[in-house]
């Protein structure tokens, strides 16, 4: 996944050990709740964006997984 993003210009994600309970449960209701699976690799996503700050490593903002 993580070098799908990268491929397709998107800003990738890591599933932290903080995020993996929503993730498991984002993918078991992901046919009645797709929402959720997707809020919650945006947080990851959010969370990876902060880290690239840190760095001053530059990304497009438009590169999100919507």
């Amino acid at each position: 996944m993580f070098r799908e993003c990268l491929h397709f210009g998107h800003v990738p994600f890591i599933i932290t050990d903080e995020l993996k309970m929503y993730y498991y449960n984002g993918l078991r209701n992901w046919p009645k709740i797709k929402g959720y699976l997707m809020d919650t690799c945006l947080s990851a996503q959010d969370n990876f964006k902060t880290l690239l700050d840190k760095f001053r490593i530059k990304y497009s903002d438009e590169a999100r997984l919507v």
